[in-house]
């Protein structure tokens, strides 16, 4: 499963990027809203900072498909090839998918709420299909078993369309979609943190710390301790 971070804040960003092996960065125009600095401004550092081949997934605004069309080409043309166009998974969504996909556009279409709309991006040719797992939930469905059906349609139809999961309350949902296998997932960086948050592993880790020490001396390590000990 791909681990993508839901962000646009380059600190968060390069904080993830040192310490986890995330495959990209997701955004949404909520998201590049926050940031109030001009959106190709902040999409191009974040491009910079995370490589041509990294995923970049940005979201097209416009209500028609003419639109949506026109700023998938403006995307990719500023942000580059491995750039994914998000589409909303509707009418006009997809109709500017079937077009974008034949031109060879990756698509991730965005605002899945039903296996239907993702079946339906897939047969478009969608590379990804973004269902929200808490907001499904927020509406009394379960969105990890949603998310988990439409893995296993894609699969059972021969699309090559993967899960993108999105909108995570807390780290057990992503586990259970990482243990089913689905595509991909993004995540917002305060549930990637609480991924392996544990003060059990951590007071672990400062035992064996300071049982070593009580051996060879505070701040003593294993490149730094001598070859006898008196």
């Amino acid at each position: 499963m791909k681990l993508l971070i839901d962000d646009a804040h380059m600190d968060l960003i390069r904080h993830l990027y040192e310490f986890y092996p995330v495959d990209g960065v997701t955004t949404n125009p909520s998201i590049l809203a926050k940031s109030k600095r001009n959106p190709y401004e902040v999409l191009k550092e974040i491009r910079a900072w995370i490589g041509a081949d990294a995923q970049l997934h940005v979201q097209a605004v416009s209500r028609e498909a003419a639109g949506m069309e026109e700023e998938a080409h403006r995307i990719v043309k500023e942000l580059g090839e491995n750039t994914y166009v998000k589409i909303p998974a509707l009418p006009e969504g997809f109709k500017a998918m079937k077009t974008l996909c034949k031109e060879g556009i990756f698509i991730s279409a965005t605002a899945v709420y039903t296996p239907m709309q993702a079946f339906l991006a897939g047969k478009c040719g969608a590379s990804y299909a973004a269902p929200y797992i808490n907001r499904i939930d927020n509406l009394g469905y379960d969105g990890v078993q949603v998310a988990k059906k439409i893995h296993d349609m894609f699969r059972n139809n021969g699309l090559k369309t993967e899960v993108l999961a999105a909108s995570f309350k807390n780290s057990r949902q992503l586990l259970e979609l990482c243990e089913y296998g689905v595509g991909a997932a993004t995540v917002a960086p305060e549930i990637m943190e609480g991924l392996v948050k544990n003060q059990t592993v951590t007071a672990a880790v400062e035992d064996f710390i300071r049982d070593f020490e009580s051996l060879t001396g505070t701040g003593i390590n294993m490149s730094s301790c001598e070859m006898t000990i008196e």
